[in-house]
């Protein structure tokens, strides 16, 4: 049975898999603190050792992820529902794609939107095959959909998928281990389904660690160009302590109201702001390049999707495709259970065309607009983007509103663009927050106060000392690494709904049902108790 303590501090939660991601959290905060230079050398001597293997791993790992997702909203399963057979969505389809967007946009894009454009016109292992800066605009933009588009969405989308197929479908809790139930059976409640959960633990919180720093470093870089604040590691430890607090209070608060309004905040700024671009920035020449772009990306999708580095002419794929790839898998727990929560209802077609295409599409725009401009002015306008963001990535975004010559709008124009990113980062650390203890109280989707609490200071504290034990390198190397064993599982897990598909598709042809359990799964200590009384046996007997 999968126990949930009913008293004393891990109450409402599985104390043996709470126990063990405390220690392994504060493992790392004290190595990180006290051994900061070693423990930096050590993570990026991992990767260093890891990357070899993961260049074409992580690459086969994903193209069978967008393949596999494909078939499934395509084959002979695309009409099952993630529900009753009779269950109509929950959401309407409007509210359903306004809430796939706020799940496809975020710190990571805002971040990255203008810097990955702009640092792969600069270096890229297929410039060699362009004549001129015009075209090598256009790879830079096909390369930097290629790592935010349609292939990391398949992890999500996968994730998301079989998480809510158990769980709306079997009526299972909304953990990873709920998947493995078709491989494991019974064993899923006890060490074997811990082990599963806590790598999605792991993962998702060096996940969402990676994500805040990144954020925090792009905040720093405005508020010195908008405020003149100095760029110092204490200001950052600043930042994240304010973004903390704040998510940590809506938390206490219990007011879902704040939520909600924090989100609808971040989608009215987002469409304000890709309003603005296009409405400031050089028009015509966005529309073209992110038409052109869009039509290249898809023209070479296979090609990328496929590439190795078997030459290993360069660290691109290592410090790109990797990174991206790991950090998605990383992600993908978080994501991946908020796009489950709401798709219930939908059908594997509409599920897979939706979340697959939506967010993929909202992407190559913001991009296409974000970066596009960037690199107009570093082509048309007198440059020096490409040197200020080599200087410092996290600076891209304010580079390029400063290259834009708006005069009095721009101090305006950046502090709201801070406004954004802090938004994004509040609702980002209380999701995270809410998933991980969702996940260490077996499916609850409302976990204890102190707990959301006690994970919000830690992800606060991991994220500082991250960013002191080596900045964006460190926080790449750690995510990478983090990912590498949940990929297995994700692996498991394609064969656990396989298997449960083909069950249910015997048992339909039958006349049958498919073999779930139809007990609850979360058995708390007081029920196993009682139930042990009412059998007339002893709790220890069932144990044995």
């Amino acid at each position: 049975m999968y126990n949930q303590s009913q008293s004393g501090l891990f109450k409402g939660m599985n104390p043996l898999m709470t126990k063990v991601s405390v220690i392994m959290v504060l493992i790392t905060l004290v190595l990180g603190s006290v051994f900061t230079e070693a423990s930096a050398a050590g993570v990026a001597h991992l990767r260093q050792w890891l990357t070899p293997f993961l260049e074409w791993y992580y690459v086969l790992l994903v193209a069978f992820l967008l393949f596999f997702m494909i078939w499934l909203g395509t084959g002979r399963y695309k009409n099952v529902r993630l529900g009753g057979d009779a269950e109509l969505p929950e959401f309407t389809f409007f509210s359903w794609v306004s809430m796939l967007f706020a799940a496809g946009t975020g710190v990571g894009i805002l971040f990255w939107s203008v810097a990955q454009p702009i640092l792969q016109f600069d270096d890229n292992p297929f410039i060699h095959i362009v004549s001129s800066d015009a075209e090598a605009a256009v790879v830079a933009m096909r390369l930097s959909f290629f790592h935010w588009g349609i292939n990391g969405w398949a992890i999500f989308s996968f994730v998301a998928l079989a998480l809510a197929y158990f769980s709306f479908r079997h009526d299972l809790p909304l953990t990873i281990r709920s998947v493995l139930y078709p491989l494991l059976g019974e064993r899923v409640r006890g060490p074997l389904g811990d082990l599963v959960d806590l790598l999605a633990v792991f993962g998702t919180v060096f996940g969402i660690a990676t994500t805040l720093g990144l954020g925090v470093q792009q905040m720093n870089a405005g508020l010195q160009q908008v405020f003149g604040f100095a760029s110092t590691p204490q200001l950052q430890l600043l930042v994240i302590a304010v973004i903390m607090l704040i998510a940590t209070a809506s938390v206490v608060s219990g007011v879902s109201r704040g939520v909600r309004l924090l989100s609808e905040l971040n989608f009215w700024l987002s469409i304000a702001a890709v309003i603005f671009m296009l409405s400031f920035g050089p028009t015509q020449y966005l529309i073209g390049l992110t038409i052109e772009a869009t039509g290249d990306y898809i023209q070479n999708l296979l090609r990328m999707t496929f590439h190795t580095n078997v030459t290993h002419g360069s660290d691109w794929q290592a410090e790109w495709t990797v990174f991206f790839w790991g950090w998605w898998l990383a992600w993908s727990p978080f994501v991946g259970m908020f796009i489950a929560r709401i798709s219930r209802g939908r059908t594997f077609r509409e599920f897979v065309m939706g979340v697959l295409l939506v967010p993929t599409g909202i992407t190559l725009v913001w991009i296409g607009l974000f970066g596009g401009t960037a690199l107009y002015h570093e082509l048309f306008g007198g440059g020096g983007i490409v040197e200020a963001v080599e200087r410092d990535v996290a600076t891209a975004l304010f580079v390029t509103l400063e290259g834009m010559d708006l005069g009095a709008m721009t101090p305006w124009v950046s502090g709201l663009l801070i406004l954004l990113i802090g938004t994004y980062l509040i609702t980002s650390a209380n999701a995270g927050t809410l998933v991980i203890n969702t996940i260490l109280s077996g499916g609850d989707s409302d976990p204890p106060t102190a707990h959301r609490i006690l994970w919000g200071v830690f992800l606060a504290l991991l994220t500082s000392v991250l960013l002191l034990a080596g900045g964006l390198d460190t926080l790449q190397a750690a995510v990478i690494a983090a990912a590498m064993p949940f990929s297995l599982v994700v692996l498991s897990m394609v064969l656990g709904l396989l298997r449960a598909l083909a069950g249910e598709r015997f048992a339909a042809r039958e006349g049958e049902r498919s073999a779930f359990p139809a007990e609850p799964w979360v058995v708390t200590e007081t029920q196993h108790e009682e139930t042990c009384q009412e059998e007339k046996i002893s709790p220890e007997s069932v144990a044995k």
